[in-house]
């Protein structure tokens, strides 16, 4: 699944955020420069660093300092002392020998958020790049293009070398670029740009390679993703609550307050506010019902609770927004981090070689969202398989097939993929962040494979939409039949306006046809940043509370 990419060169007239060391970097700009939603500026404040770092890294080149990668080798050659006359070939070289990346490229808009993520950190002025650097990586983005970044090859130790290389040789000329249509010629995306290949400077390629900035980048996407997901699950757990005329009560935001825990409390009052004006979900009632019929057993009396799968919704759900919380808070730190090496401290007259490139913070995190990603598509999986099941369906026609049961077979088929998809997912979901191999002659031996992390919720996530798209489809399946078993169905605003969304992307399913291209085009459109606000545009108390999620 792919979030549709938007037209190449949007209005220059879009939002504009300012880069640099007096602005942090939000996560929801992240993703609007990444789809070409938002133009960059570099601050005032950035320039003025990043000439002040370049001043003195100049500085301690003329007194003969030994400097990593400036005049000495890189890695474990690093005992072997370079003239400052052969910089450029030594920046030159060090792009060349890392652009060894393998597999499909990046998408578009994730090698844009590296891009945008890479810029931030050397707006914080202490990688000692010419203003040159950051012009040309601002420009990149505000003409919609991005480099061809592959996505494979980077164990996320000396930061993300492999997939940055590739960007540094796009920015030089001599590698490749695309924009949301396609491949781009070099000549056509310097022509856009209005402007020549980068020459590198002293330190300029170890910059521009030597950071987290491709994990940074694909992670904070993926957190973008994962909030809309949980929105997703929350309003499709309403709509499998209605259709199973579940209890209210489980939902109530005293039961999140005794717990205690934000994530939960922040479900349970989302979940209470959504089911506002909706009448099929049994009330709650301050005190139980009493008991009918007398003895010291009285059988066949009404269940009080609810499966785990409506009961629990806001302890599995607030889990993972907390989850998420944590992910978004890591993240967003890195985006805005200086973690390259050596650092250049100006006004400390210092420079310090150290290991802010190591990608550990993000690796665990990304993992960790990972986990959160798959239990929410287990929640939804589960929901599929008992609206699905006629002997658990409360009335509904086996997979929900809408007539001449055996003739037609229903969601049967989209069911079973949901629960491959689970599988493939628990299959993913083995943790990067722990698979350190020592490489680069034992020189990194330790490493923490940060972009694979990431990667890997991304592919989680991907999978966690189509889930929640198939489960979409099987909720307009079964409001459509509740109401037509009954004329006074009651499902709240909120369900049928979610139900008419999947309607303008897939018809009733009376008999069979194929589903694959119906998942997927759903999945895509569920994944739109806008849509919540689209979905729910005459009713207000839910947009805004989506909106405030």
């Amino acid at each position: 699944m792919t979030i549709p990419a938007p037209s190449v060169d949007r209005s220059r007239d879009c939002p504009t955020v300012c880069l640099g060391p007096d602005q942090q970097l939000a996560i929801a700009d992240l993703e609007a420069i990444a789809q070409g939603a938002m133009r960059v500026e570099i601050s005032t404040a950035a320039k003025k660093a990043t000439s002040a770092s370049a001043g003195f890294l100049d500085a301690l080149i003329a007194e003969e300092r030994c400097i990593y990668g400036v005049t000495t080798g890189y890695g474990p050659l690093a005992n072997n002392h370079v003239d400052p006359r052969c910089s450029d070939a030594l920046q030159r070289n060090l792009v060349y020998h890392l652009a060894s990346g393998v597999g499909a490229p990046l998408c578009w808009a994730s090698a844009r958020a590296v891009v945008t993520c890479r810029l931030q950190a050397l707006s914080q002025g202490l990688s000692a790049v010419s203003h040159s650097v950051l012009d040309l990586l601002a420009l990149s983005l505000n003409t919609g293009l991005a480099p061809v970044i592959p996505e494979k090859g980077t164990v996320g130790a000396s930061g993300d070398l492999t997939p940055l290389s590739h960007m540094a040789l796009a920015l030089m000329g001599e590698g490749a670029w695309m924009d949301a249509k396609g491949l781009v010629s070099n000549a056509a995306a310097f022509a856009r740009m209005d402007t020549q290949p980068l020459a590198l400077g002293p330190k300029e390629g170890l910059a521009l390679v030597n950071g987290t900035s491709a994990m940074t980048g694909i992670a904070g996407l993926n957190g973008a993703k994962m909030r809309r997901l949980l929105k997703q699950a929350c309003l499709l757990s309403l709509m499998n609550a209605e259709v199973f005329q579940g209890h209210l009560s489980a939902w109530h935001p005293l039961v999140g307050a005794a717990r205690g825990q934000p994530g939960q409390q922040a479900i349970h009052a989302l979940l209470w506010l959504l089911t506002g004006q909706g009448s099929r979900m049994q009330p709650f009632e301050a005190t139980p019902a009493k008991l009918q019929g007398s003895g010291d057993v009285r059988h066949d009396q009404l269940l009080p609770q609810d499966p785990y799968s409506i009961r629990c919704v806001p302890q599995l759900l607030g889990a993972c927004l907390d989850m998420l919380e944590t992910h978004d808070d890591v993240v967003g730190r890195e985006m805005s981090a200086v973690t390259d090496n050596p650092l250049v401290f100006p006004q400390q007259s210092t420079l310090i070689h150290a290991g802010n490139f190591f990608g550990q913070h993000v690796a665990f995190a990304a993992d960790a969202l990972s986990n959160a990603a798959i239990m929410v598509a287990i929640l939804l999986e589960r929901q599929i398989a008992r609206v699905t099941d006629v002997q658990q369906s409360a009335g509904l026609p086996a997979f929900l097939q809408g007539r001449q049961t055996g003739l037609n077979s229903g969601f049967m088929g989209a069911q079973v993929t949901a629960t491959a998809l689970v599988a493939e997912m628990r299959a993913r979901g083995v943790p990067a962040s722990i698979q350190s191999i020592p490489t680069n002659a034992n020189n990194q031996d330790v490493v923490t494979m940060g972009t694979i992390a990431a990667r890997s919720a991304s592919a989680i996530l991907a999978d966690a939409g189509r889930i929640a798209a198939i489960h979409a489809m099987c909720m307009a399946q079964a409001v459509d039949l509740r109401e037509a078993q009954s004329d006074k169905a009651g499902f709240s605003q909120v369900s049928l306006a979610m139900r008419d969304f999947v309607r303008t992307h897939t018809a009733f399913l009376g008999e069979d046809r194929p589903l694959s291209n119906e998942i997927e085009t759903l999945a895509d459109a569920m994944a739109l940043p806008g849509v919540f606000a689209d979905i729910f545009a005459d009713i207000a108390f839910a947009k805004d509370a989506l909106a405030q999620f």
